[in-house]
């Protein structure tokens, strides 16, 4: 008897389980499409960029590419008008979400469709920019996540550099767009200003970095501020090996940079983000409404040294920022 009552409980418990393990799954038999638009260029297939880490991390939720998952990827090559366009084509295709990556993605997107949901990933206030209506009920099709700190976080990686590297009195800010409207810029150059720096800004343009670092050599900079962007993270060896070659140490908002041999970053890091984008993803697939899922703003920061670099470049960091790090490679 007792063998028979575990038995009956077992099949109990099976039936009360059974819609919720089914509602932790995509629906079976059913194909999904995204769509990624990205400001940048195509990246490849090894590099660690949003586009890459996003279609992985939905394979982890049960979306798999090539099963029951449809890609569409369309790069800007840092043409923003390019972005319009782009977007309308996506459109086209009906996917069931898109994946928008920069403000100029997001607002792209929004002109292109107001039904189908988008999911951002930007470095500003998607309220001040007028993509939502607000941090708790976003309304209409967009919601995603954002490092509205990104300003802010501009002005402590300056201090970070800074306090790494002490004699520095000229720093260059690399960018690969226009640096006239950059709010990174204008907060770095608020910290700037108190920790009696010049600020050297410097435009990648069409890629060539060779031509850009000839600049910031030139201009005789003591190290190198690497402002956040998509394409950025998928140049960061040849930003990192020039760095290296002129013995230029380099901060970023991106861990990945210090992974190939930048000296340092303070930011969130493009992995976490892209498992915090397929989570959104995953809610809009299973029926959720953009417009009630509230936009997630960026609270973890995490500060990486890359102990070998800084060797190399015979720096001796201060032991109280080597205790600050939340990672050091040695």
């Amino acid at each position: 008897m007792k063998k028979r009552a575990v038995l009956i409980f077992a099949v109990i418990l099976c039936l009360l389980l059974s819609p919720l393990v089914a509602a932790s799954q995509p629906a079976s038999g059913k194909t999904y499409r995204l769509a990624i638009l990205s400001p940048g260029g195509t990246p490849n297939s090894s590099v660690p960029t949003i586009p890459n880490l996003v279609p992985k991390a939905l394979g982890e939720l049960g979306y798999v590419e090539g099963r029951n998952l449809v890609v569409e990827r369309r790069f800007a090559d840092d043409k923003f008008d390019r972005l319009p366009a782009l977007a309308r084509e996506l459109v086209q295709l009906r996917p069931d979400v898109i994946v928008a990556i920069s403000g100029q993605a997001v607002q792209a997107a929004r002109d292109a469709t107001s039904t189908i949901p988008i999911v951002m990933v930007i470095s500003a206030d998607p309220v001040a920019r007028g993509l939502v209506a607000s941090f708790s009920r976003p309304g209409g099709n967009v919601t995603g996540i954002t490092t509205v700190a990104e300003t802010s976080l501009a002005g402590k990686r300056l201090e970070l550099l800074k306090e790494a590297v002490p004699k520095a009195t000229r720093i260059a800010v690399l960018a690969s767009g226009s640096l006239a409207t950059s709010a990174q810029l204008k907060e770095a150059q608020k910290a700037a200003e108190a920790l009696r720096v010049k600020l050297v800004p410097v435009e990648v343009q069409d890629g060539d970095y060779d031509r850009a670092f000839g600049t910031i050599v030139a201009e005789r900079a003591d190290a190198i501020f690497v402002m956040t962007g998509p394409t950025f993270i998928r140049d960061r060896a040849k930003i990192v090996e020039r760095a290296a070659k002129h013995r230029l140490p380099a901060i970023s908002a991106a861990p990945e940079l210090v992974e190939v041999g930048g000296l340092m970053s303070y930011g969130g890091g493009v992995v976490q983000s892209s498992r915090r984008v397929a989570v959104y993803v995953d809610k809009i697939l299973k029926g959720a409404n953009p417009a009630e899922i509230p936009v997630e703003q960026a609270t973890k920061f995490e500060l990486v040294i890359n102990l070998k670099t800084a060797k190399a470049l015979g720096l001796t960091l201060p032991h109280s920022l080597l205790e600050r790090a939340d990672s050091v490679i040695r």
